[in-house]
């Protein structure tokens, strides 16, 4: 009986020198410079990672910093769109004034009459220059190629002489604030002429040239 007792108890009871021996096994040995080595590679992992992700986030607040420089640009460019828009109508009732004085009239004008019309002219040509000081921009397209994103055909005329799809007549000018249309210009497009030669890069303005004119 008591042998079966001290079978059992042998039995039951661990063999710690087998498990330190498989421990040893499953672990392999490193030499102080294989070591090393191993963790030089896993830190140079990890700065690899490291840098990595900090270039990802200086590009992220580069990137964040050029859109809330546009956004404030176009916040301080495009506020006074709405009262620009609504100054054009007295720029167009001025300059009505004006063309409905003929050029023989013009000239022979004196005393009040005179006086008016230059008074009228140096009213538009200073609030063209206060409305092109905060970015806007009159527009007259006349022979330019006609724009559909900035120009609208009221009519065509039939010319062979005048290239294609130019525009030949401006009956309102148009406005521009930076690159975005405040009004389009109305405009009289010819065709069946020639094809039309675009300028070289570089000259003119997008949508016609800037109109200084009284």
């Amino acid at each position: 009986m008591s042998e079966d007792i001290r079978e059992n108890e042998a039995a039951e009871t661990p063999n710690t020198n087998e498990d330190v021996v498989a421990d040893k096994e499953e672990t392999p040995y490193l030499n102080p410079l294989e070591a090393a080595e191993l963790r030089i590679a896993e830190l140079e992992k990890e700065h690899a990672e490291m840098k990595d992700q900090l270039l990802r986030t200086v590009a992220e607040m580069e990137n964040l910093r050029r859109r809330t420089e546009k956004e404030v640009k176009d916040s301080k460019q495009f506020s006074i769109a709405s009262f620009a828009r609504d100054m054009l109508g007295v720029a167009d009732n001025l300059h009505r004034g004006l063309e409905a004085i003929s050029e023989e009239e013009r000239t022979a004008a004196d005393g009040a009459l005179k006086a008016l019309l230059d008074g009228t002219a140096l009213t538009e040509r200073e609030m063209l220059k206060a409305l092109e000081k905060h970015g806007v921009r009159k527009l007259n397209p006349e022979g330019e190629k006609f724009d559909p994103n900035y120009h609208q055909a009221m009519f065509e005329v039939p010319n062979p002489n005048v290239p294609n799809n130019s525009v030949i007549q401006v009956v309102q000018a148009g406005y521009v604030i930076g690159t975005r249309m405040l009004r389009p210009a109305m405009v009289g497009v010819a065709k069946g002429g020639p094809k039309f030669v675009a300028k070289p890069e570089g000259e003119g303005d997008e949508g016609g040239t800037l109109d200084t004119s009284a």
